[in-house]
């Protein structure tokens, strides 16, 4: 994973409550176990018509939105546990998607793969979709050492989880922490 400290970037809308794993990404495409190539599939169904052509009326095929930040309806990620969305969404460049609400498994595999949840109030999230929607030139900035998200509606503030924070910043999956931590490891396995 790459560390994660301070990100500006423009944002992409996706005003959809209750996007299920299913939807971002298709039980069809889990054969692989390789982290790389899921993001060719993300929202696959919304994105392609059934002949393959692109859709020219979901969101990430309208080249006005740009952006590492994806801007979603209440309740992202529900349905079954699979890990391969957060692969999806990282694979296709996103680094912080924000909702007013995430499944806990989603947000635990979004974690651990380097794609930051943030969890706003229901008002904020309606202003802040209505907003990037309307300035798809506006950008926001996330500062994770200060868990800020600031935006050209406000700044509000962002609770993650101390260790998944410090994972996060240093750029650590679980095994790099681990491994960083290897003299301390070592020292206290000797003293017993």
């Amino acid at each position: 994973m790459n560390p994660f400290k301070t990100l500006i970037s423009r944002a992409i809308p996706l005003p959809v409550e209750n996007i299920d794993t299913d939807q971002i990404i298709p039980a069809r495409f889990l054969k692989a176990t390789d982290k790389k190539g899921f993001g060719e599939n993300l929202f696959r169904d919304w994105r392609y018509e059934k002949n393959g052509s692109p859709n020219d009326t979901f969101i990430l095929n309208n080249s006005k939105y740009r952006g590492d930040i994806l801007v979603a309806g209440d309740n992202f990620g529900c349905g079954s546990s699979r890990e391969h969305a957060a692969w999806a969404l990282v694979d296709y460049g996103f680094k912080v998607i924000i909702s007013s609400f995430f499944a806990d498994i989603f947000k635990g595999n979004a974690l651990n793969n380097g794609l930051l949840p943030i969890q706003v109030s229901e008002g904020f999230l309606k202003s802040l979709l209505n907003h990037v929607e309307n300035n798809p030139m506006s950008e926001l900035t996330i500062n994770l050492e200060e868990q800020t998200l600031k935006t050209a509606i406000g700044t509000i503030d962002f609770e993650i989880d101390p260790y998944k924070k410090l994972c996060m910043i240093n750029g650590h999956d679980d095994i790099d922490f681990l491994i960083s931590k290897k003299d301390k490891i070592e020292a206290f396995e000797a003293n017993l």
